[in-house]
């Protein structure tokens, strides 16, 4: 079994070992190759140290970030590949980071650190793979295992406990039991890992093919209790509602993996009816009703998000999407959509079309997405019409040649012209839209 090298990786391997030094493809690379995914970076471990790496490829543009960990980046035309010289990592500093790492000469030695065996497997062109721990073989048991003991793995950086969900719902895999007991042993310590990469691991859990797998793994190894408490009150809540025979819960994880690869939309899937459980009441029939919930959504969600700090801009949109969810016209037409055009923007509405759709397409019953297809073709229809103020063939200096004042009724004259031609895009012309004025601001 050989894998695909790119040419200019081969490069960096020729350079290495033509000046006496070894070289090996390592980590996702060589995993990702063996299973037939294409990868999409490429890292080097070599015996070489940092200092002489910086000498080696002294004619080549590198960026030395992390070379206090031994690691340089060569820059070329084609792409970026890191170098790392074999090491070892000292003691970890509060389940995080090592203190400091040492510069070894074993490659052996350097795979036994990393975390999972299917990325402790190193490749060579003319040696082969280099394999110590049975990565191979549980990439061909879809397995995700720690190398070696799985509580000392995990004591070194607890965001494994968090990564090892995220490598089991990218590949599909199951988690190896000794693996998942001290998953769930350490779950707690996720409390201690900076925000910022428990966000990053879970946003590529929600942005894999079927996320809900990792929210369910989550759930049975005690982290959704850590990181995200409050979606705990879905998990086997029924709604009593003639439109879902799911609960709120294992709906919104079908809404989740319906939802495109978007990730304000994806969030806006997990969190959608994340205020339901708070705001259930059941009336006189017996009949679940959530009066208001989406808003009580956004509120959670918003202190969620905030809490993990995602970006202003990923919250904001999450958060119009989650508050729109429920909104629907019995008489869908061109101005209604152009509304909500105005109010949410063009990716924004986009966005919540296919938000409602995953919804449709988690509750009880009919399944048809004409509504749906219709708005869209609606809004394709209209984006080339008028329906915010920058739009319109006049603006504030057309109106003052008129001698109308700078002041509150300068804003109140563009917002009518502009409900004038959302209702008819033939007046957004400049002589009728300032003759509309005359007529009606100016009689005397």
């Amino acid at each position: 079994m050989n894998i695909y090298i790119p040419e200019y990786v081969n490069k960096i391997i020729y350079i290495l070992e033509s000046n006496g030094y070894e070289a090996y493809l390592v980590g996702g690379c060589v995993r990702d190759n063996i299973i037939g995914k294409k990868p999409y970076d490429y890292d080097v471990a070599t015996n070489a140290t940092p200092k002489e790496l910086e000498t080696i490829f002294r004619d080549f543009k590198i960026v030395d970030i992390g070379k206090k960990f031994g690691t340089i980046t060569v820059v070329m035309k084609e792409g970026q590949v890191e170098v790392t010289t074999f090491r070892i990592e000292d003691k970890y500093i509060k389940g995080r980071k090592p203190m400091d790492v040492k510069y070894i000469s074993n490659l052996t030695e350097d795979l036994k650190r990393r975390d999972f065996t299917v990325n402790a497997i190193a490749y060579n062109p003319k040696v082969g793979f280099i394999d110590p721990f049975g990565g191979i073989n549980d990439l061909k048991l879809r397995t995700i295992r720690c190398v070696g003991d799985p509580n000392e793995r995990l004591k070194e950086d607890y965001l494994r406990i968090l990564r090892v969900v995220r490598f089991a719902t990218q590949l599909g895999f199951t988690i190896d039991v000794q693996t998942a007991n001290a998953c769930a042993k350490f779950s707690s310590k996720l409390k201690d890992i900076s925000k910022e990469r428990i966000r990053d691991e879970f946003i590529k859990i929600l942005l894999s093919d079927k996320p809900s797998y990792g929210i369910r793994l989550m759930k049975d190894l005690g982290i959704l209790q850590v990181i995200l408490p409050e979606m705990i009150p879905a998990i086997g809540f029924d709604q009593r509602n003639p439109h879902h025979d799911l609960t709120v819960f294992e709906h919104t994880l079908e809404v989740l993996d319906n939802a495109p690869k978007v990730l304000e939309v994806r969030v806006a899937a997990l969190f959608h009816d994340i205020g339901k459980p708070y705001t259930f009441k059941l009336d006189e029939n017996g009949i679940g009703h959530f009066y208001g919930h989406e808003k009580t959504s956004v509120e959670i969600t918003k202190e969620v998000l905030t809490r993990l700090h995602f970006s202003n801009e990923l919250i904001k949109n999450s958060l119009v999407l989650i508050n729109e969810h429920m909104n629907y016209s019995k008489d869908l037409n061109k101005k209604y959509v152009k509304r909500q055009l105005q109010r949410i923007g063009y990716d924004n509405l986009n966005n919540l079309i296919d938000l409602q759709i995953a919804d449709k397409l988690s509750k009880k019953g009919d399944k048809d997405l004409s509504y749906f297809e219709e708005k869209r073709r609606i809004l394709r229809e209209i984006v080339e019409e008028p329906y915010l103020r920058n739009h319109l063939n006049v603006n504030g200096d057309d109106l003052k040649a008129l001698g109308i004042e700078e002041g509150p009724l300068l804003g109140e004259i563009l917002d009518y012209l502009l409900e004038v031609v959302i209702e008819n895009p033939k007046k957004n012309n400049k002589s009728d839209l300032l003759e509309i004025v005359k007529r009606k601001y100016l009689k005397n």
